[in-house]
C-alpha cells in the first residue's frame, strides 16, 4: 500500500463524477498520504483492508484463530 500520486487521485475522482485538477489533487494526496504510509505495515493483514466494496465478504468470512 503507498501514498496515492496525483493521477490516482484524479482517476479515482473521475470514476466516482467529481472530476479534480491537478492542485487539487496534490492536496488530496498530500492529505491523505500520511494515513496509507502508517497502514502499511499492516496492510494485507486486515479483513477490511482498505476496500470498502469487499466489507460485506469480510465481515461474512470465518476467521480462524
Amino acid at each position: 500500500m503507498t501514498r496515492p500520486t496525483t493521477k490516482e487521485i484524479q482517476a479515482t475522482a473521475q470514476i466516482a463524477g467529481i472530476p479534480v485538477n491537478d492542485e487539487i489533487a496534490t492536496r488530496i494526496s498530500n492529505s491523505i498520504g500520511p494515513a496509507f504510509e502508517g497502514f502499511a505495515v499492516i496492510a494485507g493483514t486486515l479483513p477490511f483492508d482498505l476496500e470498502p466494496a469487499h466489507y460485506p465478504l469480510a465481515q461474512a468470512a470465518k476467521v480462524s484463530t
